[in-house]
């Protein structure tokens, strides 16, 4: 039988209620009949509904990594809370008589068959190389020119602002700046936009409290424009210029604004078949500037060690419609996976996974891959974090021989003698303080931990803000 955790259930999911009322059908007795193939790819239920309704439910598992539900149920959820429960049904192992695959299930199988080998490049089995996406390259060029045409805008305001000084926003002005930063997206530049709309929230929170800390964040943020502006005129430009305006493995695109489709991904050769993927930890912030939720996964590649981010986004105006993403303890089978362009812990996306259980030996994979060399990782990840456009920390699995005390604040020891302080990355949930209620001491001693380098501008050093402590046979989450 296929095997299926409540980890899977809550994942597939629309929502907590769904997978909530799966469980009710299940432990209520909601099915009449259960039955599957021999080959144990394809479930089907009937289950009771409201009065003397009956619904025809059906999993197929033909592909793992992309189940395929069915319900005769009226319901707009999917997966219904009738497909969730025939998963329920599975887990807790009752028993499914053999049965034939029904005809439909095998022609939708056939057409599906039919439409992969169309991508076959010929009758070997090998897949074709996919093409580069088609470029309308008078509109991608007429896209941006008006691009530059924003930037040009931008930097006037930003020069104005560097000669005049940031307390020039205060007052009736700020209502001028947020004219401008709606006109931005008229521009195709939602990134200079939202880097404009954060300054001003944070000129605003400076005159209300009058914190030096909102005024020395609106300085970092200004300067994360200009430079932007800088370097989004020039890399413009040449494309412009030269009339390549195929997109290109920039970092400029998406923070631009742009948004990755996988395709151009792949087509760029930023991609990895058969990933095996474990998340490590979760977190969901609010960004104001955007006016969205980002839920935020951290996960580890179980073959490599490498440290990569899921970011899933969830606009307020929105938020009855987007389902919220959820701690993961599991690890996923994933056939394709795209990682945005960058270094360091690169972003990740994909369309389907195969969730399953952690395997035995997957976590000291992990510690193998750790790194035990903290001067060498900390001095990569400074470089990393000296470009103004990275992001505000790079996220690293480091072996250490022990955590503790060191005078007032806590630090971790590598295995070489080595050390750095512990603390919280402003903007992140507080963890550091976690680590002295851990009720195993054991835990602070020869461990992995995942951890997010970063730079204290007030301190002038970098710190490292503990998320997990990875041992051989399990993850202890400070952050989840």
């Amino acid at each position: 039988m296929i095997q299926i955790t409540q980890q899977m259930i809550d994942a597939l999911a629309p929502n907590p209620a769904a997978s909530s009322n799966a469980r009710k059908i299940s432990q209520k007795g909601g099915f009449i009949r259960l039955e599957r193939s021999a080959d144990e790819t394809f479930y089907l239920g009937e289950c009771t509904g409201s009065g003397a309704s009956r619904y025809i439910t059906s999993a197929d598992f033909l592909d793992p990594a992309v189940p395929v539900f069915r319900c005769s149920c009226p319901s707009h959820q999917f997966p219904c809370k009738h497909s969730l429960a025939l998963l329920c049904e599975m887990m807790a192992g009752k028993p499914f008589a053999v049965c034939d695959i029904p005809d439909d299930i095998l022609q939708k199988r056939a057409k599906k068959a039919a439409r992969a080998a169309k991508s076959e490049s010929d009758g070997d089995g090998a897949e074709a190389p996919k093409a580069p996406p088609k470029v309308n390259r008078a509109a991608r060029t007429k896209k941006l020119q008006r691009q530059l045409e924003g930037l040009e805008l931008t930097a006037r305001l930003v020069q104005d602002l560097m000669n005049a000084g940031l307390g020039t926003m205060g007052g009736t002005a700020l209502a001028t700046y947020r004219t401008l930063a709606k006109q931005l997206g008229d521009y195709y530049l939602p990134g200079p936009q939202r880097l404009l709309n954060r300054l001003i929230l944070e000129i605003s929170a400076f005159q209300k409290d009058g914190d030096d800390a909102h005024y020395e964040s609106a300085i970092d943020v200004l300067e994360k424009l200009w430079a932007l502006v800088k370097k989004s005129r020039q890399y413009l430009t040449e494309k412009v210029e030269s009339g390549r305006v195929e997109q290109d493995a920039s970092l400029l695109f998406e923070e631009l604004g742009g948004v990755w489709k996988l395709s151009e991904l792949e087509a760029l050769g930023l991609a990895k078949q058969n990933a095996r993927l474990a998340q490590l930890s979760f977190w969901v912030a609010f960004d104001a500037a955007r006016g969205e939720y980002i839920d935020t996964g951290c996960w580890a590649d179980l073959d490599t060690g490498e440290v990569s981010l899921t970011y899933h986004y969830r606009p307020v105006k929105a938020l009855k419609y987007v389902k919220q993403e959820d701690t993961f303890f599991g690890a996923a089978r994933i056939p394709a996976l795209a990682y945005y362009p960058g270094e360091g812990s690169r972003r990740v996306r994909w369309e389907s996974a195969e969730l399953l259980p952690l395997e035995p030996g997957d976590l000291d994979g992990l510690r193998r891959c750790a790194a035990s060399d903290l001067a060498a990782e900390v001095k990569a990840a400074k470089n990393l974090l000296k470009n103004t456009l990275s992001g505000p920390a790079v996220y690293r699995l480091l072996r250490f021989a022990r955590i503790g005390r060191a005078g007032d604040v806590l630090a971790l020891q590598d295995t070489v003698g080595g050390t750095i302080a512990l603390g919280d990355l402003p903007g992140m949930e507080p963890t550091t303080a976690r680590l002295t209620l851990l009720p195993d001491p054991s835990l602070l001693e020869s461990q992995v931990l995942l951890g997010a380098f970063w730079y204290d501008g007030a301190e002038r050093r970098m710190k490292l803000q503990p998320l997990s402590i990875v041992t051989a046979d399990q993850v202890v989450r400070l952050l989840y």
